[in-house]
């Protein structure tokens, strides 16, 4: 609920309320996010007070108007100040709401909202700022994929050299063995060395006629 409340008795500040006995007044009453037309108000209630809602008059310095903001059935410790204008100093006062009525009014908070081009400036340095955030990231996800698939054509490199190792290391068993077979393939029991024995002619009865016979080597 918003009320806009004119005062012009004695330009005095005044609202009427029923102040709650025992009811402290909220305290550490701060100011965030100040731009050019908005600003946030936070606070915070003592310990063991029953709550149950805040108040907030906010007021333009040296002008006699003020705007009254009422919320209940809520636990919020801050609320969103709209329609403010640029260079404009701002006080605000904060109460708590209970069931019997409300607190005393807090310390008052004085702010300034800053220029519109202050706020566009400072909004465009946090946009870059966070352009620049992103692209660091995007920079560093493309390293780390580079380097993964450096490492992975690296183990596929370093298995294949493995198998064809292993490979050449099981043939060397059986060329040796050809090796042996092949070299007592080609040697025989009277010539150790291999080659072909002599034509050998038996003798016949008659010393005259010796008749030829080739005898045939397996080589």
């Amino acid at each position: 609920m918003e009320r806009f409340v004119p005062l012009l008795v004695l330009g005095c500040l005044c609202v009427s309320r029923v102040t709650a006995d025992g009811l402290l007044p909220p305290v550490n009453v701060t100011v965030r996010a100040v731009k050019a037309n908005s600003a946030v108000v936070k606070w915070d209630i003592p310990e063991g007070d029953p709550v149950i809602g805040f108040a907030i008059t906010q007021q333009k310095k040296d002008v006699r108007m003020l705007r009254f903001i009422q919320e209940v059935n809520t636990t919020t410790r801050s609320c969103a100040l709209w329609d403010l204008e640029e260079e404009t100093d701002y006080i605000v006062h904060v109460q708590s709401i209970s069931m019997s009525g409300t607190s005393p009014q807090s310390e008052a908070l004085r702010f300034r909202t800053p220029k519109e081009a202050e706020t566009q400036a400072s909004k465009s340095k946090d946009e870059v700022t966070m352009e620049e955030v992103g692209q660091t990231t995007q920079l560093r996800a493309g390293e780390l994929i580079i380097i993964v698939v450096v490492l992975i054509m690296w183990a596929g490199v370093i298995a294949l050299f493995c198998r064809q190792y292993d490979i050449i290391k099981d043939n060397e068993p059986n060329n040796n063995k050809d090796k042996a077979k092949n070299s007592s393939e080609c040697s025989t029991p009277e010539h150790p060395t291999g080659g072909l024995l002599r034509s050998k002619f038996p003798k016949n009865n008659n010393n005259n006629n010796r008749m030829p016979s080739v005898n045939i080597i397996e080589v």
